[in-house]
């Protein structure tokens, strides 16, 4: 049975090592997406500080993203494409890092407590079929390094479910 490992350390990018590693373990063998993103977002809740939500967002249809597994508050069922911060980042096809989500233009707000968000793509054979959400109440709470880790987890993921 897998059981998360408390990651005591200062320095992100080896955060995001051991994380990455548990992630790997955790999915090992397993390729159902549903069952790996309740997984994957119970384990980035539970190890990465200063977060109230973290989950999936899938594509339902080529123009709307559908509510998958999550940790936090009740969330937003459905988001169209092009339209807040995951919309946005799958109409684009890229990692989006916002340090004030009231600031960010058409921002949907499903929990207002959520004051910073990091959203990345999840690619499956070279296309996006997803999106991790993570939000915190601290602003400016992700930055480059939190990127680059959680779209390394993405990859991940999406090597998990084939």
């Amino acid at each position: 049975m897998f059981q998360a490992a408390v990651i005591d350390t200062g320095d992100k990018t080896e955060f995001y090592r051991e994380l990455a590693q548990q992630l790997e373990g955790l999915l090992h063998g397993e390729p159902n997406l549903i069952a790996n993103a309740a997984n994957a977002s119970a384990l980035m809740f539970q190890t990465m500080p200063d977060l109230n939500w973290a989950g999936f967002y899938f594509l339902d249809t080529d123009a709307e993203l559908v509510l998958g597994p999550f940790q936090g508050k009740p969330a937003c069922v459905r988001i169209p494409v092009g339209r807040g911060v995951c919309g946005t980042a799958v109409k684009e096809g890229r990692s989006i890092l916002v340090e004030d989500v009231h600031a960010f233009p058409g921002h949907i707000a499903c929990d207002a407590a959520s004051r910073s968000e990091l959203v990345v793509p999840v690619r499956r054979n070279g296309r996006v079929i997803g999106v991790i959400d993570l939000d915190s109440p601290k602003p400016a709470r992700f930055d480059r390094d939190d990127q680059a880790g959680i779209e390394t987890l993405a990859g991940i993921f999406a090597a998990a479910i084939g």
